[in-house]
């Protein structure tokens, strides 16, 4: 039996199967196409789009304490909810260093949020990248209240009224705040709703004060929720290379990171408790997340309304207001870039959020590495370059015996082929032969392919890496490279990329089966042809490494000829 043809064909067809597999969960079926057009800037919408099942209607069963529930029954609710839809919503439009978001009185949602640090599109000043909107056919927004015994939400939106209808963070601040108030339904209690704005952060803490001049206790439930039509990832814009777009959420160490699409949420509600945890919605590069209070037991659960919308939703457990008494409620809302180390400090597993999938334990440093190098150089694409350099050097002993049987096999190519003319069609001869020839030659034929399989978890980490990092997002690199995160305008270097792999094939001993030769002598166009549409900090990559490839293989091959020649003195 023929071991290296056996071997070469099971990679080829593991391999293929894979690709499928990655295929299948990178191109779903397309969205219809009137969902897919590209959002305006923040702007007041025409109509603001309300079911009678946005609001969730159960609290956590065991953290509900005496009496709690919902106040009213879910048709006062939807008779609340679409009366708010009869007017256009009365917005308050706040500006931060790096945000900038107007917040709908009527409960005090967030309905629209760009990032003025990421522009939509290069070239195009004052047109930051919108995370959150409510326009037609592309409802994201951001919704919390309270619900329960007491809550302010249970007939309908809280009715909020603010001072200004514009707030900013000046220069020189470094935190801002923004009081929403309304009066309860109950006699003597008023309701604050604060969002807390910092600088440097995309990190909005929101609090419930609640003021309790009544003579009876007062208790709700505080719930957040993320709505969201479903449009297509605006951050990829159907490119090669997709990411997950869906709600994320966590159970704690039983499961660190639970991916739900839209399929998943189609074929039924999802709900469990935890103490503390989070749910959000992600994108290519982008994360909106509800994180309530980690000493609150909350249920989490993801669910369809009854006009197709989906939602990622949690409900906090009760807490209480003594009469005559002040106490609050806070929780935190995250929408802004997928920053590994800052997502980490905001709540446990969140980073997660930056999905490497199965080798997390590999990309994860990688990424340290390489936003290591970037801290000093300011330039990705030589970041990518002196990490490629790193890697390469990490593995010269791995490459320098792959090269090494690269180099045996080459030798012993004229004695295989006088073994081939002597046995002609006589298999077991032919494959008896040589493994005798492998033993006296030294050679080992599966020395070539092990090293290189070895070192294929970290190139696939470093493929994660470059996919998912934002830093990456509208990176310059030179001349006509600017932006790494699509592909190359001028495929300049795929083409080059192509011309480095059947440098390597011709540096390489041909295989002595014809097939596996056609198979090496087209590998690099049909590489050349994948390459072409991969983000260009991808090829960048490649690229560089089949470069390195090549110098080690023939500094390598020429140190290992210049010893034989010298032996056979």
């Amino acid at each position: 039996m023929d071991f290296t043809k056996f071997f070469l064909y099971t990679s080829l067809a593991a391999i293929t199967y894979l690709m499928l597999l990655a295929w299948q969960d990178d191109y779903p079926p397309l969205l219809d196409n009137s969902r897919t057009q590209e959002p305006s800037r923040l702007q007041i919408p025409e109509t603001a789009t309300t079911s009678a099942t946005d609001i969730p209607t159960a609290v956590p069963s065991s953290a509900q304490g005496a009496g709690a529930g919902l106040g009213t029954s879910g048709t006062s609710q939807a008779n609340g909810s679409l009366n708010n839809t009869l007017n256009l919503p009365r917005l308050v439009s706040i500006e931060t260093d790096t945000l900038e978001l107007n917040i709908d009185l009527s409960g005090g949602d967030i309905v629209q949020l760009a990032l003025p640090k990421y522009l939509k599109q290069i070239g195009v000043a004052d047109d930051p990248f919108v995370v959150l909107e409510d326009s037609q056919g592309r409802n994201y927004v951001a919704q919390s209240g309270l619900i329960g015994t007491n809550g302010i939400d249970n007939a309908g939106r809280a009715d909020y009224q603010t001072g200004t209808p514009y707030y900013r963070l000046e220069d020189g601040e470094n935190t801002l705040t923004v009081d929403l108030v309304t009066s309860a339904p109950d006699p003597g209690v008023t309701v604050t709703k604060r969002f807390s704005f910092t600088r440097d952060s995309y990190l909005i803490d929101i609090s419930f004060i609640v003021d309790n001049r009544s003579s009876q206790t007062w208790q709700a439930n505080a719930f957040g929720q993320i709505k969201r039509d479903g449009f297509d990832d605006p951050g990829t814009a159907g490119g090669f290379g997709r990411t997950f777009l869906g709600f994320v959420t966590t159970s704690g160490d039983d499961d660190p990171y639970i991916k739900i699409d839209f399929d998943d949420i189609e074929d039924g509600t999802e709900t469990f408790d935890m103490d503390g945890g989070w749910i959000g919605f992600s994108q290519h590069y982008f994360l909106s997340a509800w994180i309530p209070a980690s000493d609150s037991t909350n249920r989490f659960t993801t669910r369809l309304n009854d006009i197709n919308q989906y939602f990622g939703e949690f409900t906090s457990s009760a807490f209480s207001v003594a009469p005559g008494t002040q106490a609050s409620h806070n929780l935190q809302f995250y929408a802004g870039p997928k920053d590994q180390y800052a997502l980490a400090e905001i709540s446990p597993n969140l980073e997660l959020t930056i999905d490497y999938g199965f080798l997390y334990f590999l990309a994860a440093p990688i990424y340290w590495l390489l936003d290591l190098i970037n801290s000093s150089i300011g330039n990705f694409g030589i970041s990518i370059i002196l990490l490629t350099v790193v890697v390469k050097g990490l593995f010269y002993k791995l490459s320098e015996t792959q090269y090494k049987s690269m180099a045996g096999m080459r030798r012993a190519a004229p004695k295989m082929q006088q073994l081939k003319d002597r046995y002609g069609d006589d298999k077991m001869g032919m494959q008896k032969a040589m493994m005798e020839l492998y033993k006296k030659e030294k050679v080992n034929p599966f020395g070539g392919c092990l090293p290189m399989l070895a070192q294929m978890p970290v190139f696939i980490g470093i493929y994660w890496v470059l996919l998912e990092s934002v830093e990456l997002r509208h990176a310059p690199f030179m001349l006509w490279l600017t932006d790494l995160s699509v592909r190359d305008p001028l495929f300049i270097l795929p083409l080059l990329m192509g011309a480095t792999m059947f440098l390597q094939m011709k540096l390489s001993p041909a295989p002595p089966d014809p097939m596996q030769a056609k198979v090496m002598q087209i590998m690099p166009i049909m590489m050349t042809g994948i390459f072409l549409f991969f983000p260009a900090g991808l090829v960048l990559y490649w690229l560089t490494n089949a470069v390195l490839g090549i110098l080690q293989q023939w500094y390598i091959t020429r140190k290992l000829e210049a010893a034989y020649e010298a032996g056979k003195r």
